[in-house]
């Protein structure tokens, strides 16, 4: 019974008994073992086996190809892999490919084991792969044949059937090695897994519909997705599926999504993490607080930014994104973000004469040619496209090397020793360091000399030459240098300035040496503290953002307190750099902030003025200069407008009309605008102005970037008939317990009918009414045609949220007014500081609400369950925090008949009180 076939040149031989070593091997012939190894013999006990003759797997996977040789006699010199070989030619080294730069592991781990490893793959890796050995014997020269043919696929979904039913299959280029299982996906979302590479359900013609497919085990390597029916599903198609960065980089991950024309997206946000189908937006990790940002390229494109990498952030990142329809599914793998650092690669690790350099990262670098710089002893020595060093380097005790890519010097890697432990070399604390202005700064590094140091000092690196610090007349009496000859040395710079910003090194010198100077040092950056507001709509009630901000993430103060300063006065502190108030008629306000632990180093105050409410007026002033003239103060002003129209002019010559975007005051900065047709945003309109062609149907509206939520009312372009809908108030904050009217008028175009409509407050429009929350509290009325009304009574805090009004017409007519109402319902409490005082001492009553009530609320204080009607040491002026606001009583002296329970109410909502709080007076004198 035959075992095995095998063949030998054009014989086969079938002998079941047959030993291999019995047959003749002259000139390196090869025998073909049929459905077993592969195994090449030559002269004198030459041979190489191949596990397996043929593999087929995905892009972007990791394969092995593994082997075993043996050869006669003598000692091996040179192993490798190669896949081009030509008559009198010796083959290349797949490791000196660039096109492998980095995705090659020799795994050989046992003797005459000759294993490779190969990441990363590429459709171009496709090929047949060849092992070859060299011994120091005269002729000692071998190449296995037939060698491992390898073939690279990709994932495609395909669709196949007719009108009504459709069938998917997971299709690739050749068949997959090892049995695999496939996994489906749904609009992102996991489907079904089988061995079959066909789906097993069948597919309708389901317009939203998206499908893609992916092995399991190799989740990151699916197929595009592809839509059933047309060319508008939803989907998402991420630009890399994996990026390797550097630590300390800033990386960009980036996608494309689509959904159907008839979607309004509602809601966009990247993740990497997600518990039971719910993610969380990182943008609200604090573990990426200041190193996040999103940005949109184009309408239907998001990047993920994120600054200061740091090998924690290693994991994957997904985007999502909501409709008024549909929500894009969480389980849709994402890109893969590795974050590395660089370390040079010594070999051999023993004692030799000469030494290998490489410069080496835990991953392939996503930079397509990376550029690699080489130091010796602190000095620019070379730049490569290999991570290799081009040339072997002596085994000087005294010598180290670093390495870094070109563009990221300042993320270069830790200097090593060439041999041994001791040699020159410079290691900084810290490479970044970002600092408020008039505060002070210790830059500090260890250093070794091989030899004794005769000097040292610290210099800035954008000088042409190095110059010490200490003699620099612009760091007159402001640097200092602590530490002695011997490692660490500090860098003590005090009242910082803006112009101290620059990147810091040190050197040091011995009797025969210098450290050099072109060794990337630690990047110092000077902030100042500034306060920025984004304004609202400047009507009564409406809200301002102040943000104290800084130029730089602060690195010697991890987690900041806020100070907030009002007209001079300490406000509150709060570990927020933000804060939040309402804006009341005819205020001229100054604010500032500080962090706690620097209270001096203040910003300059921002004044806000709302005594015009045709335009809101901010002015920025500068701290005091100290200098030989009297001090001044440098003003600037910043106007903004009360609101947006869209202002329709028609061009009778060409049927257009022209659209602007009007405001009561010219904007400042040269803002970019935001158009939006029925809703839905046009991002690649940014101009003031823009035509369009006249129709019935379209109605637009008009932003600022940056101020989404302020967006203009929605106009027609022609007639009043089209697709809009307008709220009566934009935020309405209300107390716990009381009833609320949130109203809207709408329009559409006449050849639509009406035939529903109903508020809604989650993702997908589902009637409020429906929920068990809301039952018996919701009421819908209709005062006049085209006007919606919803009444909501007993309101409690959890009826907070965004509320839509949705249109429903015949042909599948759905228009929702977006973006909506905010409401915020609030508890009243009184806040007393402090309970317990003696006579003669100072108490606050605080009436506090998480927003403002109505446009200018007056309030109502009770002592003991009675109206104080008239208060003698009250006043009602608003003190006001990030989220809320005050109405205060001074109790100012204190006398024992103030002593008793109080409480406070809003004017007009008398019923709903605050829980009461007992003022404790203790006496002071005999007889009280």
């Amino acid at each position: 019974m035959t075992i095995c076939g095998f063949q030998y040149g054009n014989k086969v031989w079938t002998n079941p008994t047959f030993s291999v070593s019995q047959i003749p091997c002259p000139n390196s012939d090869t025998i073909v073992m049929s459905n077993c190894v592969s195994v090449v013999l030559g002269q004198d006990g030459w041979s190489v086996t191949y596990t397996t003759q043929s593999i087929c797997t995905l892009k972007g996977s990791t394969v092995e190809l593994t082997c075993s040789y043996t050869y006669p006699r003598g000692k091996v010199t040179t192993t490798f892999w190669f896949t081009k070989m030509e008559a009198g030619i010796e083959p290349e080294d797949l490791g000196q490919d660039p096109e492998y730069a980095g995705r090659l592991e020799y795994h050989g781990v046992k003797k005459k084991d000759c294993t490779l490893k190969i990441t990363d793959l590429r459709e171009r890796d496709s090929a047949t792969y060849r092992f070859r050995l060299l011994t120091d014997q005269e002729g000692g020269k071998f190449s296995g044949s037939p060698g491992v043919t390898l073939s690279v696929t990709g994932l495609q979904v395909k669709v196949t059937g007719g009108h009504q039913d459709k069938t998917l299959t997971c299709s690739t280029t050749c068949t997959l090695t090892d049995n695999p299982t496939y996994i489906w996906y749904k609009n992102g979302q996991h489907r079904d897994e089988s061995t079959s590479p066909q789906y097993k359900y069948s597919v309708s013609n389901d317009y939203d519909a998206s499908y893609s497919c992916a092995v399991k085990g190799h989740e990151d390597l699916h197929s595009p997705a592809v839509c059933v029916v047309g060319e508008s599903c939803m989907n998402v198609t991420y630009t890399h599926q994996s990026i390797c960065a550097l630590k300390g980089s800033t990386v960009d991950i980036s996608c494309f999504y689509t959904h159907p024309s008839w979607h309004n997206v509602i809601e966009v946000s990247w993740f990497n993490k997600w518990e039971s189908g719910v993610t969380k937006d990182l943008s609200l990790n604090p573990e990426y607080a200041d190193r996040v940002e999103y940005h949109q390229q184009t309408d239907k494109g998001s990047t993920l930014r994120i600054t200061d990498l740091r090998e924690s952030d290693s994991t994957e990142y997904k985007f999502r994104f909501t409709t008024d329809e549909a929500r894009w599914g969480y389980s849709f793998p994402g890109t893969t973000l590795t974050v590395t650092g660089s370390q040079v690669e010594v070999t051999p690790k023993w004692r030799s004469e000469s030494k290998t350099l490489s410069c080496i990262t835990t991953c392939t670098l996503s930079n397509p040619n990376p550029i690699y710089i080489w130091y010796k002893n602190g000095q620019n020595l070379d730049e490569s496209n290999s991570p290799q060093y081009k040339d072997p380097v002596s085994s000087n005790y005294d010598d180290s090397y670093s390495c870094a890519v070109k563009v990221h010097e300042d993320l270069l890697s830790p200097a090593v020793c060439v041999q041994g432990q001791r040699c020159n070399r410079v290691t900084y604390t810290k490479r970044r360091i970002c600092v408020l202005k008039e505060s002070t700064v210790d830059i500090s590094c260890s250093y070794v000399g091989y030899y004794s140091t005769t000097s040292s000092f610290w210099f800035r690196s954008d000088k042409s030459t190095p110059e010490d610090l200490t003699t620099d007349p612009g760091y007159a009496g402001r640097v200092e240098y602590t530490g002695t000859y011997r490692s660490p040395s500090y860098l003590r710079i005090t009242d910082l300035r803006e112009e101290d910003s620059a990147e810091y090194r040190f050197t040091f010198k011995t009797d025969n040496f210098e450290w050099g100077h072109s060794f990337p040092g630690t990047t110092l950056s000077v902030t100042d503290l500034q306060v920025k507001v984004t304004p609202g709509t400047v009507t009564e009630g409406s809200w301002v953002i102040l943000t104290c901000s800084t130029t730089c993430t602060l690195t010697e103060i991890p987690n900041p307190t806020y100070i907030w300063y009002k007209n001079g006065e300490e406000l509150f502190s709060d570990s927020s750099p933000q804060y939040h108030y309402s804006v009341s008629r005819g205020s001229s306000d100054s604010y500032s902030c500080a962090l706690r632990g620097h209270d001096k180093l203040s910003s300059p105050e921002v004044t806000v003025d709302t005594s015009s409410l045709s335009c809101f007026r901010v002015t920025y002033t500068s701290r005091s200069i100290c200098s030989l003239i009297p001090s001044v103060d440098l003003p600037c002003t910043a106007i903004y407008p009360t609101d947006l129209q869209v202002k329709v002019t028609p061009d009778t010559k060409t049927g257009k009309r022209t659209l602007t975007c009007s405001t009561t005051c010219t904007l400042t900065d040269n803002p970019t605008y935001i158009w939006y047709q029925n809703g839905q945003s046009l991002a690649w309109l940014t101009s003031q102005q823009h035509s369009v062609w006249s129709s019935e149907t379209e109605s637009y509206s008009c932003a600022v970037k940056g101020h989404e939520d302020l967006r203009s009312p929605a106009v027609c372009v022609q007639g009043y008939n089209c697709w809009r809908v307008t709220y009566t108030k934009r935020r309405i904050c209300v107390l716990k317990g009381s009833t609320v009217d949130i109203s809207c008028s709408y329009t559409h175009p006449t050849s639509y009918i009406e035939q529903g409509s109903f508020w809604f407050t989650q993702k997908d429009p589902v009637d409020v009414r429906s929920y068990p929350e809301y039952a018996g509290r919701v009421e819908y009325n209709r005062n006049t045609e085209n006007h919606h009304t919803m009444t909501i009574t007993h309101l409690t805090e959890k009826d907070s949220a965004e509320y839509k009004f949705i249109l429903i017409t015949t042909d599948e007519g759905r228009f929702s007014g977006l973006p909506g109402v905010m409401l915020t319902v609030t508890d009243i409490l009184l806040e007393m500081d402090p309970t317990s005082v003696s006579e003669g001492e100072r108490v606050t009553l605080r009436c506090r609400t998480q927003c403002t009530v109505g446009l200018n609320p007056n309030y109502i204080w009770y002592k003991n369950g009675q109206s104080l009607t008239n208060p003698i040491t009250s006043y009602n002026s608003l003190i006001l925090d990030p989220v809320t606001s005050y109405n205060s009583l001074i109790l100012d002296p204190v006398s024992s008949e103030d002593a008793g329970n109080y409480s406070c109410a809003v004017e007009g909502l008398e019923r709903i009180l605050s829980p009461e709080e007992t003022l404790t007076v203790r006496c002071e004198y005999m007889g009280c």
